[in-house]
């Protein structure tokens, strides 16, 4: 008997909880059709009725994380450095819960650098993220909270200095807690504005 797809989506949701919870369980390097299929207490079979291979359960995680980045509630964000501050502190992992979203992000670049069809999609993702930091420099630049330079530059930069406070922050969590993450976000961008008109 044909099932409904209402059925079909309700065990797809299913799957799809389970994927979670093998990435924060295991991350990218445990995410297995048996894992997938252990963690829901179902045949193999069940998982590759949905995932014909492993490159699509990966493609599919990667499309959870996305999702899930997504959905958390944000603020409205202010204009200038305040608002470039909220971005970035919403990708810091200040919660446990966002640690555990970076863990498995930062767990990805491995499956991700061996195939190039999620290479590419890793590009578009972080070309998303200088986009938006670059949007928050610009208002900055016009505010005179920044001095006048390749916006580009200023993102790509500003990307970098989080990507690296993050994989700091996931091998030595002791000696980065939130507060510390803040005061360091929070003199690197005192740092760019620092030859501004009007700094002291």
């Amino acid at each position: 008997m044909p099932r409904h797809k209402g059925d079909h989506d309700a065990r797809r949701r299913d799957v799809s909880a389970a994927v979670w919870r093998v990435l924060s369980a295991q991350g990218f390097g445990g995410l297995t059709m048996r894992a997938v299929a252990s963690e829901m207490g179902a045949t193999t079979g069940l998982v590759t009725h949905y995932f014909g291979s492993k490159r699509e359960l990966v493609e599919h995680a990667l499309a959870l994380l996305d999702e899930r980045r997504e959905a958390r509630p944000r603020l409205s964000a202010p204009e200038g450095l305040a608002g470039l501050r909220a971005v970035l502190t919403d990708i810091l992992p200040l919660t446990p819960e966002a640690a555990v979203g970076n863990r498995i992000w930062v767990g990805s670049w491995d499956a991700a650098l061996g195939a190039p069809e999620l290479a590419a999609g890793h590009g578009v993702r972080y070309a998303r993220a200088r986009e938006r930091i670059r949007r928050h420099v610009q208002v900055a630049q016009r505010l005179g909270e920044i001095p006048e330079s390749d916006a580009d530059d200023v993102a790509a930069s500003i990307n970098s200095f989080v990507l690296g406070l993050i994989v700091q922050v996931l091998f030595d969590a002791d000696a980065f807690p939130p507060e510390r993450q803040l005061r360091l976000l929070d003199g690197f961008l005192d740092g760019l504005s620092a030859s501004s008109p009007g700094t002291g």
